[in-house]
């Protein structure tokens, strides 16, 4: 099976599977090669959800729109976080300027940081190569001094002792951040949104739509940036009195409990509760609890037929007024004129 793989991934011919799905465009389109590094211990789902967008699009096309290289430092296969092992097309080498390299990582993260693979994403930044990072991959990026004012991100469970290794570097929350020749993204389902978002560059969103479509995806291109929300806000601070009433909150949307309750089951005083929230979020409980219930909403528009009137009700509000009020406040746009674009920017079934 595992030669199998690596016959299939030679990166030497692009790969283009027949399917059903067919979206027609122009022929005679450029071939994008992308090459990925792979450390021990990467994350085989992100890493797989970074490749199998740009083999859908190859397949709905029926063009060789993109292709792919993937290396380890040695040429070998790398064990992936999960045990199972994947094929390479050869050791750390050379790769053309045009070609963007991901350095795919996983836990433990410091195999990102392996000096020739730090040395490898240097040399081709260096020469005006695009570099990036998936799950992990940006503490990679980080010690090759390649992230300084660029925007970037990696998975929130090790945003915290990133930002302790790295006190000058401050990852953002979203999913994933294209920032002037740098992309990193989250791992998991946020590679699939970063190659979606390069797909929609080269060939229009209405083509990364339809590759969406075709990964089964509930939320549409661009909709949900934040990896957790203001969740992953409250993780850094390593408050686990804070992060008891944050989780009370998320699982209390449609039915939400007053902030004496919240207190009182956290064990703490309301005045207490309140302090934290201010000192770590900026934001009053209430206000930090009334966001969660409208991102649940704008979830819930984004990714559902509900209506107007059962999405507020999910999300705890008592009145379409309310919630719609609410939700103007907090995204600039009243939920009808989202939900308008929503289903606009969704391809046609017909």
């Amino acid at each position: 099976m595992l030669d199998s793989m690596k016959d299939s991934m030679t990166g030497n011919d692009p790969i283009v599977p027949l399917g059903a799905a067919y979206f027609p465009l122009p022929a005679g389109r450029p071939t994008r090669a992308y090459a990925f590094i792979l450390v021990p211990g990467f994350t085989l789902l992100a890493f797989s959800s970074a490749v199998d967008p740009l083999r859908i699009a190859n397949q709905l096309a029926q063009q060789p729109l993109y292709r792919w290289r993937l290396m380890s430092e040695t040429g070998e296969p790398v064990a992936s976080s999960s045990g199972i092992s994947v094929c390479v097309d050869g050791p750390l080498g050379p790769v053309d300027r045009g070609t963007p390299i991901f350095v795919c990582a996983g836990n433990p993260p410091r195999a990102a940081a392996s000096p020739k693979v730090v040395a490898a994403i240097a040399r081709h930044a260096r020469f005006g190569g695009a570099v990036g990072g998936i799950c992990t991959g940006a503490l990679s990026l980080a010690a090759a001094g390649l992230l300084g004012e660029r925007r970037f991100t990696l998975h929130w469970e090790n945003q915290p002792a990133f930002c302790e290794e790295f006190p000058t570097l401050t990852p953002t929350v979203n999913r994933f951040e294209v920032s002037n020749g740098v992309m990193t993204c989250g791992g998991g389902a946020a590679s699939t949104d970063m190659m979606l978002a390069l797909i929609a560059e080269d060939h229009g969103a209405e083509f990364a739509a339809m590759v969406s479509e075709m990964c089964l995806r509930k939320v549409m291109v661009g909709i949900e940036q934040e990896q957790r929300s203001s969740m992953s806000v409250l993780i850094r601070s390593r408050n686990p009195g804070l992060l008891r009433v944050a989780n009370l909150m998320a699982e209390h949307i449609e039915d939400p409990l007053p902030l004496d309750e919240l207190a009182r089951a956290a064990g703490f005083s309301r005045r207490h509760v309140e302090r934290m929230f201010v000192s770590v979020t900026g934001e009053t409980p209430g206000d930090y609890y009334r966001g969660l219930r409208l991102d649940r909403g704008r979830n819930l528009l984004s990714t559902t037929n509900m209506s107007l009137i059962e999405v507020a009700l999910s999300c705890g509000f008592g009145s379409v007024a309310h919630f719609s009020k609410s939700f103007r406040a907090r995204f600039g746009v009243a939920p009808t004129k989202f939900n308008r674009s929503i289903k606009a920017a969704r391809p046609s079934t017909g």
